[in-house]
């Protein structure tokens, strides 16, 4: 059995969602997400199986998912963020400054962004969470942070988180 650090580390997923691009707007939306008080968790497994690119929590409990989207492409051939209305009071995307926001859907929030930070242009519409689910989700948040905490300090240890 391979016990290195290396071998036990999570890894991102190979499927593109991690490109050059997708990472830079990903970076400058968390930028801003942290100037407006909000931590955040990247690629976070949701309850419903799909996995949040970004999920921001503020002081007061509020929940953002973040869909962010590094081409044309991608927006058009990936449409789970429909489905993130059920794990958050809002839905926005993230977008480089040069995407042609047009397509995009207007109930969204929307973010530019860039490597160096991000401007949001539009909240988007609010659908406040039921209280249990905001429960599960603050719960998935926290355990998901921690356990990536957890695996910073020690590369070997092993909990059932849902990282």
């Amino acid at each position: 059995m391979d016990r290195s650090p290396s071998a036990t580390l999570p890894q991102p997923p190979v499927d593109g969602r991690q490109s050059e691009r997708a990472l830079a707007i990903a970076r400058g939306t968390t930028r801003l997400m942290a100037a407006l008080d909000f931590a955040v968790v990247a690629e976070l497994p949701l309850p419903s199986g799909r996995r949040a690119d970004l999920v921001a929590l503020n002081p007061a409990g509020t929940l953002w998912i973040i869909e962010v989207k590094s081409s044309i492409d991608d927006f058009r051939t990936d449409r789970k963020w429909g489905d993130y209305r059920a794990h958050a009071d809002r839905v926005l995307f993230a977008v480089a400054p040069d995407f042609p926001t047009a397509i995009l859907p207007d109930e969204a929030g929307l973010i530019l962004a860039d490597a160096h930070g991000a401007e949001l242009l539009r909240d988007g519409i609010a659908t406040p969470l039921a209280a249990a689910t905001r429960k599960a989700m603050l719960l998935r948040f926290a355990r998901a942070a921690a356990g990536r905490l957890t695996l910073l300090h020690d590369p070997l240890a092993r909990g059932n988180w849902d990282l």
